[in-house]
């Protein structure tokens, strides 16, 4: 078992690494304080230099790589934002690869080159007013009507509402309770009958869009249901990938922090030497680089053993539990390092703390993680509802 990184794979890492801290950084800073994501062009730069699509076959224009090479770039983004990130994040592990892995030859065509040259943002929208870890509660309804497929309904909490070209819908096509008739349908921004709210503001996030989504008999040909009702367990392993994703989104918050942090206690200086010499310091950088390698190398883990397939369930949801948890603890670990600059917003360390958060909450909480580690352990799914 061989723990380090293949000469490509470092070469990669190396790139993604230079381009993000030599040409993210200010893009990152006017996301932030405007709330508005990468511009088109920018998003267009990434595709040109290959890391839009890093796991989508060649010959859709991706790179045809694996998950883990995906990752590997996306941490390093993820560093820099989530919002410079989140581009990464949707072509690599979200609503595109469920596409790929799912969804008819003439979709895969028609969306996933788009989505690899930079022209084409897809999210994904799943929760509901009354359906979020209880996704199976939700109630957006598709019905075929003469080879046609009308939607009607409201989504939440949606991560590029209204920003992004296209929607992959979870939909029920029958009104019958549970997971058995759900699927999901692809749908354009400009469809007719597609509405969305105004943008939600959050605690972070700044610069990843999120906004209700409104279906009122939105009609899209038949060809456009990725996953037809009954395939609910595929889309749940297409998401065990998103969930790695997450994972790698909030290690990227841990790690930047921890590069960020290393030099500023060895320059700042307090009692006359610098705060590094101070044992409780030591101590504390080094619990933070513990726990943002055991972090990744979970991470590493989960993507490798499944490297161009999609990962399990248990794999991804423990390294997103664990990652979550720690992203929380040593974004929060550089604050108190900082003092009073890591409490400023002219830092980057209140920003990862506030971001770091929110990806405990996106893509099924935490707890919800360790509810599904649980019944991976024994062996069987536990009823909420009972």
């Amino acid at each position: 078992m061989d723990f380090r990184l293949s000469e490509d794979q470092a070469a990669l890492r190396d790139a993604a690494r230079e381009f993000a801290q030599g040409e993210l950084i200010e893009a990152a800073k006017c996301c932030e304080k405007t709330g508005a994501p990468p511009p088109k062009p920018l998003i267009q730069r990434f595709a040109e230099l290959g890391f839009l699509g890093v796991n989508i076959p060649e010959s859709y224009g991706g790179l045809g790589l694996g998950n883990l090479e995906a990752l590997i770039i996306l941490e390093e983004f993820a560093k820099i934002s989530s919002a410079v990130a989140f581009p990464i994040f949707e072509s690599c592990v979200g609503p595109v690869k469920a596409i790929e892995r799912f969804g008819s030859d003439t979709l895969k065509s028609r969306i996933l080159p788009s989505v690899c040259n930079g022209n084409c943002v897809v999210a994904i929208a799943m929760s509901e007013p009354d359906a979020g870890s209880a996704l199976t509660d939700l109630k957006t309804r598709a019905i075929e009507k003469s080879g046609k497929i009308l939607l009607n309904g409201v989504k939440r909490w949606c991560s590029g509402g209204g920003h992004a070209d296209g929607y992959l819908v979870y939909c029920r096509f029958s009104d019958e309770p549970g997971a058995k008739h759900i699927g999901a349908v692809y749908i354009e921004k400009d469809t007719p009958g597609v509405s969305f709210g105004s943008q939600e503001n959050l605690m972070g996030f700044r610069g990843v869009p999120s906004s209700d989504i409104y279906f009122d008999n939105a009609e899209v040909p038949k060809e456009n249901v990725v996953v037809a009702p009954g395939g609910f367990k595929s889309l749940m392993q297409a998401f065990d990938l998103e969930r790695c994703g997450n994972a790698t989104m909030a290690l990227g918050q841990a790690s930047g922090a921890l590069e960020e942090i290393l030099p500023y206690v060895q320059e700042r200086r307090q009692f006359g030497k610098p705060i590094i010499d101070f044992q409780a310091v030591q101590l504390r950088v080094a619990e933070m680089q513990m726990r943002v390698e055991a972090a990744r190398l979970l991470i590493y883990r989960a993507a490798s053993n499944s490297q161009h397939e999609l990962p399990s369930i248990v794999e991804s949801s423990v390294a997103k539990c664990f990652a979550n948890e720690i992203a929380r603890e040593v974004t929060g670990s550089a604050m108190q390092l900082m003092g009073a600059y890591g409490y400023s917003q002219e830092f980057n360390a209140e920003r990862r703390f506030r971001d770091a958060w929110g990806w405990g909450i996106a893509g099924g909480t935490i707890d919800i993680q360790k509810v599904n580690i649980a019944s991976a352990m024994i062996g069987r799914r536990f009823d909420q509802r009972k």
